[in-house]
């Protein structure tokens, strides 16, 4: 399996975070589920930027994953990924509202992680200008984040996540800013990138259709409070 994490836990005062998940490559799979059921809790957990607790329990989600307590365990590729910093689990992640960099163009946006690996600054320019168009942004380059529309700035966090092609996508509630309308067509959209380019992701939403459009599988999660 291309990616498996076991036994994420997550106490609070009113609630518990159970899960486990595997996916395999280039599927999309849809976390469903009511606000504060825990959905960004278990992304943010993959991804590094929030502690397991110490022990698991069985999964709610997927139960024949787990044989029984155990301490958090995420394999990505064949590599085991919770014992590594965020910024070597070759992870990508798109947030609510994008967390675009407002003192940079659109392209210096998209070419921000490319220049983070050591491209040079031109290059990484000229592949972000080329990567742009395939999300119906071609022309932006030089445009601020501050005049795009939301679902313009949603699909530039997009391509500055794609482009430098991690392993993994998390998505978290990406389009949940935006009116029904158009949620549901960066939906479609966001579908017909991920099939065409073949990543592999996981996405947070609270919409049964934005689910039905996007995923391969959908997991049902329920608050317990």
């Amino acid at each position: 399996m291309f990616f498996t994490v076991q036994n994420i836990h997550k106490t609070w005062e009113t609630k518990t975070v159970e899960f486990s998940l595997e996916c395999e490559k280039g599927t999309m799979t849809c976390l469903l589920g009511p606000s504060g059921c825990g959905k960004s809790t278990v992304l943010n957990i993959i991804a590094g930027l929030e502690q397991n607790d110490n022990m698991g329990s069985l999964s709610l989600a997927c139960p024949e994953l787990v044989e029984g307590k155990g301490p958090l365990k995420i394999e990505l590729d064949g590599q085991r990924i919770d014992t590594l910093p965020p910024s070597q689990r070759q992870i990508g992640m798109v947030f609510q509202s994008g967390a675009l960099f407002n003192h940079l163009t659109v392209v210096d946006n998209v070419a921000y992680g490319l220049i983070s690996q050591g491209i040079k600054k031109s290059q990484a320019r000229k592949m972000a200008s080329e990567y742009l168009a395939r999300f119906d942004l071609a022309g932006f380059d030089k445009r601020m984040p501050q005049t795009l529309s939301g679902g313009e700035k949603q699909r530039v966090a997009l391509a500055r996540t794609l482009i430098t092609k991690p392993k993994l996508v998390l998505l978290d509630e990406p389009f949940s800013a935006l009116d029904t309308d158009l949620r549901h067509r960066m939906a479609a959209q966001l579908r017909q990138w991920q099939q065409e380019l073949g990543f592999t992701a996981i996405m947070v939403t609270h919409d049964e259709q934005e689910a039905q459009t996007v995923a391969d599988k959908i997991v049902r999660m329920e608050s317990n409070e």
